[in-house]
């Protein structure tokens, strides 16, 4: 790989249900070279024993780029991160994170920050499986378990166990009375103690996550964190993105115009749908490409209306761009 291993947490792509499948990481990656894509969480029963192909395939130009599982079992969390690996992916990512409430009934998630024992024997048996980095996404908290001398404690485990990063998102979860959008948005954001968690664990890459929006948000985070992690802003706004390698990587070089991407993604539109892939779940994740810029809504319109109908290919695409005027 070409990239630097030292630098690829400063700007991450969180991982997202239904946003960071491999179209959408192929799309943005159209737009950066160097920021480190997540795959969406899949859980290791479905790695061990279900689709795998389809589940873990992604496409080379996708580096670099980490596998998120989710579990409880070691072992089957270790056997699918292995699969990972041989895959090709760069990291191995266990979700410590997830408030939903199909994580909960599994005993995964979220609500694995109350058992830190049984998350540092999962790093610990991922991690002497893999030759990758193995990290860990988590919260500040969970209700009733939200101390940072509870939080300090975890993240201590799991270092001494083999951890090489942590990403922990700066909100408390809230498992009873809330959805996992609501875990989104209302507890509110605690950045300062992600700082203090930085402080204390200064030979340990610590990755902030939660309400990130911009470029400028990143860029002051990163005088007290190690790197930060964009969510739904990256598909609300995808071309902000555009000036992530030159100024989060210090990498210039020249980025491809917003025509530019979407006459690249055509090719692989055509192709994935060859491969069974629908129209709709390529595009969806190019709506926000022209956001705030003239002709936009008329882009987000024709594809929204055209996607779905018999036979539509990447020439809806090529038709949606007309209706933008080139930069």
């Amino acid at each position: 790989m070409n990239y630097n291993r030292e630098k690829k947490h400063r700007l991450c792509i969180a991982p997202m249900m239904d946003y960071t499948d491999r179209h959408g990481r192929f799309f943005l990656r159209q737009i950066t070279k160097n920021a480190l894509l997540y795959s969406e969480m899949i859980t290791a029963g479905a790695v061990n024993h279900g689709e795998r192909k389809q589940l873990l395939e992604f496409n080379v130009e996708e580096h670099p780029v980490a596998l998120q599982l989710g579990g409880c079992d070691a072992g089957e969390l270790a056997r699918a991160a292995k699969y990972g690996e041989l895959v090709g992916y760069d990291e191995i990512n266990l979700n410590v994170g997830c408030p939903s409430d199909r994580v909960k009934r599994g005993r995964f998630g979220v609500c694995l920050m109350k058992e830190p024992d049984l998350v540092a024997k999962i790093v610990e048996e991922i991690s002497s499986t893999v030759n990758v980095p193995v990290t860990v996404k988590c919260r500040i908290g969970i209700e009733k378990y939200e101390s940072l001398e509870l939080l300090c404690e975890f993240v201590r485990k799991v270092k001494e166990v083999g951890a090489s990063c942590v990403a922990v998102h700066a909100r408390v979860a809230v498992l009873k009375g809330f959805s996992p959008k609501q875990n989104r948005t209302i507890p509110p954001l605690n950045y300062p103690r992600v700082y203090i968690l930085k402080k204390k664990f200064k030979d340990l890459e610590i990755i902030l996550n939660g309400g990130i929006r911009n470029l400028n948000e990143v860029e002051q985070h990163l005088d007290y964190v190690d790197g930060t992690m964009i969510g739904r802003a990256a598909f609300d706004d995808p071309y902000m993105l555009a000036e992530a390698d030159s100024r989060i990587f210090n990498d210039n070089h020249n980025v491809p115009t917003r025509h530019v991407i979407g006459r690249i993604m055509l090719p692989y539109i055509e192709d994935a749908l060859t491969k069974g892939a629908r129209l709709h779940n390529i595009t969806k994740h190019m709506l926000g490409l022209f956001h705030a810029r003239p002709g936009a809504r008329q882009w987000r319109r024709y594809l929204s209306e055209n996607v779905f109908t018999p036979n539509a290919g990447p020439e809806v695409v090529e038709r949606a761009l007309k209706l933008v005027p080139e930069e």
